[in-house]
């Protein structure tokens, strides 16, 4: 389907048969109670991706592994995307910023991968669902 000039693409099992719409993939399917910490990561990809698709993966279940993770939820269009991680505290956020291959990731995002990017780092304190 287009919309005003984007491209929605929709599954028929995620839309017809699954009536249970998740945007964040908590761990475990347990969505914690706040607070807990949002590591936000805003991007837009340059044309040398030689190797992100890779690391994009590599890293995503690095995390998932570390202490503290909680869950994520990424949104990619046209070269656009948003990444953003959910931490029990701050202590997790720093321990996953140690990580070597995620600071390897960082490194070739910085160099390569990345055009512009800004992260974020906030508290969440409360959360709010609606689905029907």
């Amino acid at each position: 389907m287009e919309l005003e000039g984007i491209k929605w693409e929709f599954y028929y099992f995620s839309i017809f048969t699954n009536f249970n719409i998740h945007m964040i993939n908590w761990k475990g399917d347990i969505t914690p109670a706040p607070p807990y910490i949002a590591s936000i990561f805003n991007y837009y990809l340059s044309s040398q991706l030689e190797g992100y698709q890779e690391y994009d993966e590599l890293t995503l279940e690095l995390a998932k592994q570390m202490p503290g993770y909680l869950g994520y939820e990424s949104f990619k269009h046209d070269g656009r995307g948003t990444f953003i991680s959910y931490w029990k505290d701050m202590d997790a956020v720093r321990a996953w910023a140690m990580e070597p291959k995620h600071i390897e990731a960082k490194q070739k995002g910085k160099s390569t991968w990345y055009r512009y990017y800004h992260s974020v780092i906030a508290e969440v304190k409360s959360m709010h669902v609606h689905s029907i």
